[in-house]
């Protein structure tokens, strides 16, 4: 098993070395690698991501990736869209879990408003929106596949009132939604978010389009305690890659106060995926266990640093 370990920027190198130390020493016989990626690199080659990079995520099991910086520079390429494209991690899983409420976000990861066909000018820029069937159909399949083994409740997250792209996407999403036999309901995106931050408890899995997936997961962080609490996966045919929604976070970086906890839970996903269940349920319990024990880093209000939370969760798994 070989498990690629890409920190990326910022506080990325202070979390994932973190996620690593737990993924090494619940998965003893794996083999981990490194792979740079990112804005610092891009300054010192002129490419934050090659093809040799490509090459070595693809021969990987799994990947556990950090942040990465995306400067305002016109030379500089998304890593994450280049990733996902090449690597066809079309889901993106976002769960925001707690006191009361069990919500995965399910999230349609290469096309939408991040499609990259974009063109930039000094008076008029655009972005084409792509929404396709077959982009629309996989994405409702993987959240109906997930809701059958949950609570069997989907919930279409769109904008079709106004965006008639996503008459498409709602349309398709409902369509597949009955042939899986998952109850399945229609709601406008704004309205949405305000009522899963309202009613979280009402909620189990919500499908929607790329970008409003992105807004609608960072929104739910609001329910966690931040970001900071936040993992995801991304998830395709033949790949799949785990990373804290969090970003690099450049204002705080090297200072080691940086939450953890969504990169360890993020590798509880990549544990998961493995078929490593038992795994990934001790960590999430050590998780809660060091969070009830009032070990926290200060965005959530305690006083402990990176490395001391890291250390807690190890300690209560070993």
């Amino acid at each position: 098993m070989r498990i690629a370990i890409a920190p990326g920027d910022g506080i990325g190198k202070e979390v994932i070395p973190v996620a690593r130390r737990i993924l090494e020493m619940l998965l003893p016989g794996a083999e981990f690698f490194d792979v740079e990626l990112g804005y610092e690199k891009w300054k010192r080659t002129g490419s934050a991501c090659t093809d040799e990079d490509i090459g070595a995520l693809k021969d990987s099991d799994a990947i556990l990736f950090g942040a990465v910086t995306t400067p305002p520079d016109p030379c500089y390429s998304s890593v994450l869209l280049r990733i996902r494209k090449e690597l066809d991690l079309y889901a993106n899983l976002r769960p925001v879990c707690g006191d009361g409420f069990d919500i995965m976000i399910v999230r349609e990861n290469t096309e939408g408003l991040y499609s990259g066909i974009e063109e930039i000018g000094t008076e008029r820029s655009t972005t084409l929106r792509v929404v396709t069937r077959k982009g629309s159909e996989r994405i409702a399949r993987c959240a109906c596949g997930l809701a059958k083994e949950r609570r069997n409740s989907l919930v279409i997250g769109n904008k079709a009132n106004v965006l008639k792209s996503d008459v498409l996407f709602r349309d398709t999403c409902l369509s597949v939604a009955a042939e899986e036999g998952v109850s399945a309901r229609t709601a406008y995106i704004d309205a949405l978010t305000l009522d899963v931050l309202m009613h979280p408890a009402n909620y189990d899995v919500i499908v929607t389009t790329n970008i409003f997936g992105d807004i609608l997961s960072d929104a739910c962080g609001y329910l966690t305690g931040g970001l900071g609490m936040l993992p995801s996966a991304n998830i395709g045919e033949k790949y799949a890659f785990f990373e804290p929604v969090h970003g690099s976070a450049p204002d705080i970086a090297g200072k080691g106060i940086a939450n953890p906890i969504a990169a360890i839970r993020s590798a509880a996903m990549l544990l998961a995926h493995l078929g490593r269940t038992e795994e990934a349920e001790a960590v999430e319990d050590a998780v809660g266990f060091v969070l009830a024990a009032g070990i926290k880093t200060p965005d959530l209000g305690g006083d402990s640093s990176t490395e001391e939370v890291g250390e807690a969760v190890i300690k209560r798994l070993s």
